[in-house]
């Protein structure tokens, strides 16, 4: 359970009043955990009803892109589970920049899985056997270490949602330390 929820935005776009992301990262947080329908008026009751810290970070400098926002929610153990995105290019594809520690530069799909592993030969080719046999198609698929031989992340954009089955078969063939699957469509 998340005790605080920080959005973070960086560039040109806090020139305009961003509340809005805001109540869209609360919105979607709460949406899965309560049985109400979820509302951008009633998101911060939610948040205060459960104790939950609720942050807001402005700042026009971006290092890396022209506008940022950062979600980073920090569960009740202390630990940090954040995502990172952009607009891109003059067409505003939406993309994810990071994901944690993890840069990445992957456009946003209704459908993805995360992994986390130990950074070894055979991991990607594991992965495509095992989501193939199961009929799932890869769109894309960026992987991102800090080191050589240390933790990596993999993100992967699908067809379709990925079975939970497919998801626990990939995690223990390639030793995940962390496996999801995500869908953003309802």
């Amino acid at each position: 359970v998340a005790v605080r929820l920080d959005v973070e935005v960086y560039g040109e776009i806090t020139q305009h009043d961003v509340k809005v992301l805001e109540l869209s990262a609360l919105k979607g947080v709460f949406e899965d955990v309560v049985d109400e329908t979820v509302s951008y008026v009633n998101a911060p009751l939610f948040a205060q009803e459960r104790g939950v810290e609720v942050r807001l970070t402005t700042s026009s400098e971006s290092s890396d892109h022209r506008n940022v926002v950062t979600v980073r929610g920090t569960l009740s153990d202390g630990q940090e589970v954040s995502v990172s995105g952009t607009l891109a290019g003059p067409k505003h594809h939406q993309k994810i920049v990071a994901v944690g520690e993890y840069d990445v530069d992957l456009a946003l799909a209704d459908h993805m899985v995360v992994l986390r592993y130990e950074d070894r030969p055979g991991v990607v080719g594991t992965v495509g056997r095992v989501f193939g046999e199961a009929g799932i198609n890869i769109a894309g698929m960026q992987v991102s270490r800090s080191a050589a031989g240390g933790e990596a992340l993999a993100v992967l954009t699908v067809d379709d949602t990925v079975p939970q089955e497919a998801v626990n078969e990939v995690a223990g063939e390639i030793g995940a330390t962390s496996a999801r699957s995500v869908n953003l469509v309802k």
